[in-house]
């Protein structure tokens, strides 16, 4: 029987995504879980302000190989406690790296800082993250202010108050012959986001007049945004994850994170600043034979589609 597409991240087989969302407090987070053996893990970090668990053992010359979920979650640092929610029902579920005397979970996440937004004494914790694995399923994906999209805004060169609502999103690609990548993204940006084929502003810093974007690059060259962007240094970043079912070795999932920041900046302008926490995560559940080079370049393709779909839901 033919698979239901959905354009998301959970087109790639044994794919699942949970949300937790507290709507009052303007913040939540999105877990995304791979089949219970786990999958390859990868990840690519290029912002200059990250927030993160888990990255070093993702990386090549490291032993631990499989991963069994990616948390991306709101809440700044703070928010990184839902991991724990994550580990632990990983772990009632029997599912983690055999110790011998315990499975050990092994569960990389990313924050973004989306505490100006609602209430700043509210975040993730261990409860939410273990929601958001309750929660988690293989069919359509919720976007917009949801999940880690909750509290997200773009373009904050002129202060948060001329910033555009933003959130999460998600779209996948269909590679032939089984081979399916997708991505899912949470779109938290100091920068615009632009439409890919046009540069289009499609939510941005608003302009001082009121009509329209006040596009951040050139912002950035005047006295004024020089003077915000003192602000917006605390409020900001793209944090995502990459999955494809293709049977790639811990270089090659690490290769496709890369690629895959690639889509990043086609749509984020400016993207990976100083300002930024810019981190993307990979997974290779292993199931068909994929060329990376393939899988890469498909993989930039979804992130920007996840990207444009982020702020176009919100």
């Amino acid at each position: 029987m033919a698979r239901t597409w959905h354009n998301a991240i959970t087109d790639v087989p044994g794919i699942r995504v949970g949300h937790a969302t507290d709507a009052e407090a303007m913040t939540g987070c999105t877990v995304v879980l791979p089949p219970p053996k786990g999958a390859v893990g990868g990840v690519d970090q290029r912002g200059g302000a990250p927030g993160t668990r888990e990255t070093d053992l993702l990386r090549p010359m490291h032993w631990v190989e499989r991963v069994h979920a990616v948390l991306l979650t709101g809440g700044g640092a703070f928010g990184l406690d839902a991991a724990g929610g994550v580990v632990r029902w990983l772990e009632e579920q029997g599912i983690g790296f055999d110790m011998g005397v315990a499975k050990v979970p092994i569960v990389p996440a990313a924050n973004l800082f989306d505490l100006t937004v609602g209430n700043a004494d509210v975040r993730p914790d261990d409860a939410m993250g273990y929601a958001a694995c309750e929660a988690a399923g293989d069919g359509p994906v919720r976007e917009g202010g949801i999940g880690a999209g909750t509290g997200c805004t773009v373009g904050k060169a002129l202060g948060p108050g001329r910033a555009s609502k933003s959130g999460l999103g998600t779209a996948s690609a269909d590679l032939g012959g089984g081979l399916v990548v997708g991505a899912i993204v949470a779109v938290n940006a100091v920068g615009d986001v632009v439409d890919p084929c046009t540069g289009e502003i499609l939510a941005g810093a608003r302009s001082l007049t009121g009509e329209g974007f006040a596009d951040t690059l050139a912002v950035m060259k005047s006295f004024v945004g020089k003077a915000a962007l003192r602000f917006a240094a605390r409020s900001n970043t793209v944090i995502g994850v990459v999955a494809t079912n293709a049977r790639l070795n811990k270089e090659e999932t690490n290769k496709v994170a890369q690629m895959a920041h690639d889509g990043l900046a086609r749509t984020v302008r400016p993207a990976h600043t100083m300002f930024d926490g810019d981190t993307l995560f990979a997974l290779a559940t292993g199931r068909k034979r994929g060329d990376v080079n393939l899988v890469g370049a498909y993989g930039a393709e979804v992130v920007a589609e996840a990207i444009v779909r982020a702020v176009r839901s919100a």
